[in-house]
C-alpha cells in the first residue's frame, strides 16, 4: 500500500497524470453506470428554475456538468479542482459545450478561499475516496461553511459492494482489468491500480455520512446498484 496515498500532493500528481484519459476510464470502471449515477445523485436535490449558486467540488474534467445543466438550467455553476491538468481539460469542455459560463476555480477544497454562506447547492461526484477520515471531517466542515442556510448538497462515490460475489467480480475488474486499460491508454497501469486501492479502503459512504451528520448537516445515506456506488445528500 502506498504510504502517502492520501497526501494532497500525491493525489494531485496522480490525477494530473491521468487527466488525458480519466473521463473514458471513469466510464469504463463503472460499467457505463457513471453517467446514470451522475444524474441519479442529483435526484434528492429540489429542482429549481431560479438563478441559484451551485458548485461542483473535485470537478475533474467537468463530467457532471451536463447533468447539472439539465436539472438546473439557470444555475450559476462554479467548479473546483486542485489538479492543474484536470482544470485544463475542464476549461476546454467549458469552452466547447458551455460557452465559457462555468466559473473554474483551481484550489484545494480542504484549504479553499470560497465565500461562506454563499452556495445554494454543493455537489461532488467520485472524489470522496481520496480522503482519509480527518480530511473528510474538514470537507464536511467546509461544505457546511460555504452553504447558505437551507442550502442542499449531494455526494456520490464508487464503492465496494457488500454482496460477496459482486464484490469479488468488482475487485477483479477494478484491480486487474482497469490497470490493463490504463496501460494501453497511458503506458503505465500504476495510476489506475490506485483507483481500486482507494475504493477498497473507502468501502462505502456510510462513514462519510456520519461525519457530515456530526458537523450539524441533515444527511441521508444512499446506495446505487447494489452498493457499487454509495453517497449521501442533505441540507444545512
Amino acid at each position: 500500500m502506498t504510504e502517502n496515498m492520501y497526501s494532497p500532493a500525491f493525489v494531485k500528481e496522480l490525477f494530473n497524470r491521468m487527466s488525458s484519459s480519466y473521463e473514458r476510464v471513469n466510464y469504463i470502471t463503472s460499467f457505463g453506470f457513471s453517467i446514470r449515477w451522475r444524474a441519479q445523485f442529483l435526484d434528492p436535490i429540489q429542482k429549481s428554475n431560479q438563478r441559484i449558486e451551485t458548485i461542483d467540488l473535485l470537478t475533474g474534467m467537468g463530467e457532471t456538468w451536463k447533468a447539472v445543466s439539465r436539472k438546473f438550467p439557470n444555475a450559476n455553476l462554479s467548479a473546483l479542482d486542485f489538479s492543474e491538468e484536470m482544470i485544463k481539460q475542464a476549461k476546454t469542455k467549458s469552452e466547447k459545450y458551455f460557452k465559457n459560463k462555468v466559473t473554474l476555480i483551481q484550489q484545494d477544497v480542504l484549504q479553499n478561499q470560497l465565500p461562506s454562506n454563499h452556495f445554494d447547492i454543493v455537489i461532488c461526484a467520485f472524489g470522496l475516496k481520496t480522503f482519509d477520515k480527518e480530511q473528510l471531517e474538514t470537507l464536511a466542515t467546509e461544505t457546511k461553511r460555504i452553504l447558505k442556510i437551507g442550502g442542499q448538497f449531494s455526494f456520490i462515490e464508487v464503492s465496494r459492494p457488500e454482496n460477496n460475489i459482486l464484490k469479488a467480480l468488482y475487485s477483479f475488474y477494478l484491480g486487474q482489468i482497469v490497470p490493463v486499460l490504463g496501460k494501453l491508454l497511458l503506458g503505465n497501469p500504476t495510476e489506475y491500480r490506485m483507483l481500486w486501492r482507494y475504493t477498497d479502503k473507502f468501502v462505502n459512504a456510510k462513514t462519510a455520512t456520519e461525519i457530515f451528520k456530526s458537523v450539524g448537516l441533515k444527511t441521508k445515506f444512499h446506495s446505487y446498484f447494489y452498493g457499487c456506488a454509495t453517497g449521501f445528500s442533505g441540507y444545512k
